[in-house]
């Protein structure tokens, strides 16, 4: 990572207007209430941007409403249409309800707004929302009989030129969206309506400076206009022509401020110095090679020669690792940590979890077999020690690992966070491989790469295929390498979803499924998104589904339970105990979704399925299938059937390709989420650049970074280094730093 001090001044006035706190231009308590928009400066404040622009009589196009969202929307009435009702008291005595149906069309799709009040109120109602008026209407969109509808929204009528029908401060504030020209209708929270955030950036908009962070070659090259213009483009536009200018622009900013950053640092790790750790004939590794009982992969023998490659140069590698699931990235990365133990040095593997870092401790002692009894009598002279430290690693086993570490008799260290103490010290630290590594933050990776007298090379594996378009944002320091080809004797894994409010005989049937694979020999897991025991959420966790289960239609089965809150210890034994078979069904969390190989275990249900995005979804089934046996997993869902998340389980099941779903994935979910914002709870650096729409403004942003380093190696130009700068700020607990 690039150093860079959070006391750093901005250099120039752009960035350190942008970066400044937005209180400092709306106050204390308007700041307060952006917070739920994730608008915390002021250059958050000005990129929220408008989701769609009014003109004139246009109307909003209802087919882009969004359930859960707060909008503004102009349409007209097709029909009303009034229901009468029981009320409650008023008064001493019972006052009738009614509710009013209004329904607003775009002239194709339709949304319908209800009010309830009494019934002269809703008398009133009606004659305002008559039939071919033309209104806007603002509020929250909900759901009621799967259909999208608006209660008791703001709203004002509009004669045809314009004009307001009826008046009061409500009804005149909404009508500004309708004049001078185009409005924008920003993305706005019960508290806080459009037209307020309206007034709010014209604010920010003053407080702008007219200078631009990048060099004029720069923005002439990208083709587009000046920052301060982009921003009143958006927020103040005269025409369409200029919002599309306004955008091209920002998305350009965000593409190249992120593509700057990680130019100089492939830069500056090009100029680091890595010990070479060039391949040693005839020792650990062709003798581990040498005892394999199968053949690698082609992709394996291909990504391995790309690894190998990396270490016997000066520079340091910095490679991602990137492949399906059950692809066999483990012994990739294992037989370059032996290339490493060749050359006299050290390799670490580096895991989220203690459940993964036991797993990965037991998968690769059994690969090895004598060969990771380093100092055992009757070992090879090529043999090496192995050792694993967690948290939980009792104090007389982990001073014992601590001084095979300092002395260098262990050659490969397999641990989670704990290996980030101060008291670990390496003998000669040559290779770090980091699983899952979007899990550690950069400060944390830090710690365990500068304990190295020399820079180390890096590894970092990913079990979640990256879209390319991913890949050259938030990887755009690493070298991508690709898994995609299965080992052979992988079995294949049918995978079905299960109706559990319609078919509630499919659910009987799924649990007499996973007893007669018992009957036969074989594992189950079971998942559930939470563990219960509590007020968590809706729905059956671990610990109640568990508990059912054993004393209903699995009743005579060893039925095991995993979950993070269990002591260390407890996991350990738990997972340890399925593995060898003690175990027939494992009602688990997700914290089985990475890493865990078990072959016997050919079965997998996953309960509220639903709950779980794409790929944790493919993570999940990933752990079955893994032996010679076919695999059947079960997705059981409550939701109904056309409730978005279906589409997911539909994705799900339809396919295995986990780059296709992937895609998928990237295209549902927002980029902030995919890149690391919403695990770290702070703010990523993409807010209007979605990575698979506008995948040539970041190809082209990427080759005038690339251009921008060649021309200022050393980050004078006062634009580049704050840009480095906001980075490397934005990404201490992001994914966007692959340091």
């Amino acid at each position: 990572m690039l150093s860079v001090s959070p006391l750093d001044p901005w250099r120039t006035a752009a960035f350190r207007a942008l970066d400044a706190d937005v209180a400092t231009v709306l106050g204390a308590k308007a700041a307060e209430s952006f917070a739920a928009l994730r608008v915390r400066t002021v250059g958050d404040l000005l990129r929220h941007v408008p989701r769609h622009y009014l003109a004139g009589t246009e109307l909003t196009d209802l087919a882009t409403v969004v359930e859960g969202e707060h909008v503004a929307v102009m349409a007209r009435v097709a029909k009303t249409e009034v229901f009468e009702g029981r009320g409650g008291f008023a008064g001493g005595r019972r006052a009738p309800n009614s509710r009013l149906e209004v329904t607003l069309t775009d002239g194709q799709g339709r949304l319908t707004a209800t009010f309830f009040g009494r019934a002269s109120i809703v008398a009133w109602w009606q004659r305002q929302l008559a039939a071919g008026v033309r209104g806007i209407f603002v509020g929250k969109v909900g759901s009621f009989r799967d259909q999208p509808q608006m209660t008791h929204p703001a709203f004002v009528m509009l004669d045809e030129a314009g004009g307001v029908v009826g008046n009061s401060e409500e009804k005149e504030r909404i009508a500004e969206l309708s004049r001078s020209g185009l409005v924008g209708l920003y993305p706005a929270t019960a508290k806080l309506k459009t037209w307020t955030i309206a007034e709010c950036e014209r604010l920010a908009l003053d407080a702008l400076p007219a200078e631009d962070p990048w060099p004029a070659w720069v923005r002439e090259r990208a083709g587009v206009i000046d920052l301060a213009d982009a921003f009143r483009a958006v927020h103040r536009p005269d025409s369409r022509a200029e919002i599309d200018r306004g955008r091209q622009r920002l998305w350009f900013d965000e593409a190249f401020t992120t593509q700057v950053a990680m130019a100089y640092r492939r830069a500056e790790n090009a100029r680091q110095s890595a010990g070479p750790r060039p391949r040693v004939p005839g020792a650990l590794l062709d003798a581990f090679d040498s005892r394999l009982p199968f053949a690698l992969t082609e992709g394996q023998r291909d990504v391995s020669e790309e690894i190998f490659a990396d270490l016997a140069r000066q520079a340091p590698m910095q490679r991602l690792l990137q492949g399906e699931v059950g692809s066999g990235k483990t012994l990739v990365a294992l037989r370059a940590m032996l290339a490493v133990v060749d050359t006299r040095g050290q390799a670490v593997l580096l895991a989220p979890t203690e459940v993964l870092a036991q797993q990965h401790f037991q998968t690769i002692t059994g690969l090895l077999g004598e060969l990771g009894q380093g100092h055992v009598l009757g070992a090879p002279e090529t043999a090496t020690d192995v050792v694993c430290i967690t948290g939980s690693t009792p104090a007389a086993r982990k001073r014992a690992a601590l001084m095979q570490i300092a002395s260098g008799e262990a050659g490969i260290i397999i641990g989670t966070h704990a290996l980030l103490a101060d008291n670990v010290s390496f003998a000669d630290l040559g290779l770090v491989v980091i699983d899952e590594q979007h899990r550690f933050g950069v400060e944390q990776r830090a710690l365990l790469t500068d304990r190295a007298h020399a820079r180390p090379h890096v590894l970092v594996l990913t079990a979640t295929p990256i879209p390319r378009s991913v890949a050259m944002t938030v990887f755009g320091d690493l070298t991508v390498s690709t898994l995609a080809q299965l080992p052979a004797g992988r079995a294949d894994v049918t995978t079905t979803v299960v109706d559990a409010t319609r078919r509630s005989a499919w659910v009987e049937r799924a649990w007499e499924r996973v007893a007669e694979e018992v009957a036969q020999g074989r594992q189950a897991f079971v998942v559930a998104p939470h563990i219960g025991g509590g007020k968590e959420a809706d729905g059956l966790g671990v610990v109640e589904l568990a508990a059912r289960l054993s004393e209903g239609p699995l009743a005579g089965v060893r039925v095991g339970v995993l979950h993070g809150r269990l002591p260390a210890e407890e996991k350990a034994t738990v997972m340890g105990a399925f593995a060898a078979g003690e175990v027939d069904v494992l009602v688990a969390t997700t914290i089985i979704e990475v890493g865990v190989d078990v072959p016997n275990a050919t079965m997998m249900i996953i309960w509220d399925a639903d709950r779980f995005g794409i790929s944790q979804l493919h993570q999940l089934r990933g752990r079955i299938g893994r032996g010679g046996l076919p695999g059947v997993c079960l997705l059981v869902s409550s939701a109904e059937p056309e409730a978005p998340s279906w589409e997911r389980l539909a994705a799900i099941a339809g396919t295995r390709d986990g780059f296709a779903l992937a895609e998928l994935d990237l295209a549902q979910r927002r980029e902030g989420d995919v890149l690391g914002a919403s695990q770290s709870g702070g703010r990523s650096t993409l807010r209007l650049l979605r990575v698979l729409e506008h995948a040539d403004v970041i190809e082209a942003a990427r080759a005038l970074a690339e251009e921008a380093v060649s021309r200022d190696p050393d980050r004078a130009t006062p634009g580049f280094a704050d840009a480095v700068t906001q980075t490397n700020l934005l990404a201490g607990e992001e994914w966007i730093d692959r340091s």
